[in-house]
């Protein structure tokens, strides 16, 4: 994990903790940095973990720290933060709050940095085994995983992919670049031989193009939100094509008519994994052999 673009005592204070068990870096012009460790937000010293936020670092120059991890201008990033946040190299998403430029109904510019949410990815190996037994079956099932932001659904789909890529051709619409992370080189997760990436664009548009191109067996995409994704999903529906998704959704009456076969809910980090069939009727309450389903780190 690159994180050498953290000022050096920041830098220094995460090399001294577990990274498999960070999830968050909180950054507040002026305030004691705080991070998720262990499922908790604690301050964060020169040494690690400490218990006062008089002893924690604190960062001033917010707007410089943003720019230091852009590598290639902010200007390569313009269409990112539209949507108020990047992600770089590896996977990690960082938000970013301030002074919200908007154009159009969009945000086109942040001014005046105050605060940024840098967000870990982890890639956990079987964490998905749960959810991949659902999607076997006479042909491939569609499977919705949902639940508040930072419960580990882009985790789950990372492991998802790698497994069903054993046996059929997945197309991963990895519009944030989270999934498979991909770096400028092209490098990312080790998602396995039968993956095929697209990024940029919208779901509709990409999705459409892709299945004509790649033809799939199934895509998995990240984070649906509004019409048009939803009618993304209805298209490859339509062709034939499972697809396996997540949103942030946790109105059940919300997902009546889409065309999952199964949907779950993360409850929480490490806690079980609700599965409803189509009709919401409750299927399953543990998505695992050993209740591991739900133990994925959020990113």
């Amino acid at each position: 994990m690159n994180l050498n673009f953290l000022p050096h005592d920041l830098k220094r204070a995460i090399d001294c903790l577990n990274i498999n068990f960070l999830t968050e870096i909180r950054i507040r012009r002026g305030q004691p940095v705080i991070i998720e460790y262990r499922g908790e937000y604690v301050y964060i010293n020169r040494f690690g973990v400490c218990g006062s936020s008089k002893d924690a670092l604190r960062m001033y120059d917010v707007d410089g720290l943003f720019a230091s991890m852009l590598s290639d201008g902010v200007y390569a990033y313009a269409e990112q933060l539209k949507n108020a946040f990047v992600t770089l190299d590896g996977g990690v998403r960082v938000g970013v709050a301030g002074e919200y430029v908007t154009e159009k109904g969009a945000v086109s510019a942040v001014r005046c940095i105050t605060s940024l949410n840098i967000r870990i990815p982890h890639d956990i190996k079987g964490c998905a085994d749960g959810i991949f037994s659902l999607t076997q079956g006479r042909g491939l099932k569609s499977v919705l995983i949902f639940s508040p932001p930072g419960l580990g659904k882009t985790t789950m789909l990372r492991d998802l992919a790698r497994k069903l890529g054993r046996a059929n051709n997945v197309l991963i619409f990895d519009e944030r670049n989270e999934i498979a992370a991909a770096d400028s080189d092209g490098d990312g997760y080790a998602l396995g031989e039968r993956c095929d990436i697209v990024r940029g664009g919208d779901k509709l548009t990409a999705f459409s193009c892709a299945i004509r191109a790649m033809k799939p067996h199934v895509i998995i995409t990240d984070e649906l939100y509004g019409e048009r994704d939803f009618a993304a999903v209805n298209y490859a529906a339509d062709c034939g094509i499972a697809v396996c998704a997540s949103t942030h959704v946790t109105d059940l009456h919300k997902l009546n008519g889409l065309p999952f076969d199964y949907f779950c809910r993360l409850t929480g980090i490490g806690e079980k994994v609700i599965v409803y069939d189509k009709n919401f009727d409750i299927v399953r309450d543990n998505c695992g052999d050993d209740g591991g389903g739900g133990a994925a780190f959020g990113g």
